[in-house]
């Protein structure tokens, strides 16, 4: 199902439970987490769906905290009768059905079906007049943040995302199934971020590096550290459970680099098999007690309130082909990411140093 019409789905689906009284103002909807699971779609799809949402005044949605209920939905007074008209020509249509020899279920299927198809039309319409900017890489708070914001910043362009990992993002850059790409892959040869490894999967082709900002990484934590945890010689030869990320991400790469550098084997670390997709899965893990320590972005953990010891300063770059820049799209993007309003988003997400950001070099 394409994600502008599931992300208007999710929305309607939790409006109706509002105006159900499922919810009640000051109630928390489900994490974002479990929604994305019941849905079977991307965080920044629910993210879309919140703050579609939060724009009507239904919900307030805050960095690390559910999303709360704020306003219940009631008919107004003055569309009460043609309210109740609706309803008169439904309960006619229903009976029309069963009196023909239909089962109640069976009008409702096909109720569903008549407006699943006349959405489908209305939205491919809408699609037509609308660009999309394919993005695939590493997974990112900001960048989830800007995809779901992407209308306001470029009219009539919105942004898919796809979070891969670096390493998949930029393959896919390779071979043009995406626009942009996410990346912090660092090279522990020439203590460099990303440049080593666009020059190896694009020899001779015209490439821009747009930096998104400089991310705090470090280990993530349960409050008040009870492993007592110092670093990563810790990982080996003690009773820590470590969350890894998947292969192919950049932290996955600094990890295994350090690991090679400190002479410790992956085999003496146990959870290093338990591989997640993101920085917020890996808090997650450790939040729910599966795991006691984790490496990644800081504004995660601050998320989820973990402690967090740092480690490194990382550059994460949006990678494309420089062709792209003279697209309308990437120049409200870079505008952007030089606004003071992106700057107040990195500032409230935390872990991010903007002294590079927007920056753009060309290979």
């Amino acid at each position: 199902m394409d994600d502008e019409y599931l992300y208007q789905q999710i929305a309607s689906a939790i409006r109706r439970d509002i105006s159900n009284g499922l919810y009640q103002p000051g109630d928390s909807l489900p994490s974002i987490r479990k929604l994305k699971e019941s849905w079977h779609c991307t965080i920044g799809t629910i993210q879309r769906a919140l703050q579609k949402l939060e724009n009507e005044g239904l919900v307030s949605s805050h960095v690390g905290q559910k999303s709360k209920v704020i306003a219940s939905i009631n008919v107004h007074p003055a569309d009460s009768l043609r309210y109740a008209n609706l309803v008169h020509r439904a309960e006619t249509f229903l009976l029309d059905t069963i009196t023909s020899g239909h089962t109640p279920t069976e009008a409702e299927d096909a109720f569903r079906l008549a407006l699943a198809r006349w959405r489908n039309v209305s939205q491919s319409q809408n699609l037509l007049n609308q660009e999309t900017l394919r993005f695939a890489g590493s997974h990112d708070l900001a960048v989830a943040w800007i995809a779901s914001h992407f209308e306001e910043i470029s009219p009539g362009c919105r942004i898919h995302l796809n979070f891969t990992g670096s390493l998949s993002g930029l393959m896919a850059l390779a071979e043009r199934k995406t626009d942009i790409a996410g990346s912090h892959l660092w090279d522990s040869e020439t203590n460099i971020y990303n440049l080593p490894y666009i020059k190896k999967l694009f020899p001779g082709e015209k490439i821009a590096l747009i930096t998104l900002a400089q991310r705090r990484i470090g280990w993530f934590l349960k409050p008040g550290n009870p492993k007592s945890f110092d670093g990563i010689n810790d990982l080996s030869g003690k009773n820590i459970r470590f969350v890894n990320r998947n292969a192919g991400s950049g932290i996955r790469v600094y990890l295994d680099s350090k690991l090679k550098s400190n002479g410790i084997s992956s085999k003496g670390i146990i959870g290093y098999e338990n591989q997640k997709m993101t920085h917020t899965d890996v808090a997650i893990e450790i939040v729910e007690d599966r795991a006691d320590v984790g490496l990644g972005m800081e504004a995660a953990a601050k998320a989820h309130n973990l402690d967090f010891l740092f480690e490194d300063l990382e550059r994460y770059d949006l990678v494309v082909r420089q062709e792209l820049l003279e697209q309308t799209p990437i120049k409200d993007l870079i505008g952007w990411l030089k606004s003071d309003r992106f700057l107040q988003v990195l500032n409230r997400l935390g872990g991010y140093d903007s002294s590079e950001t927007g920056k753009i070099l060309e290979i």
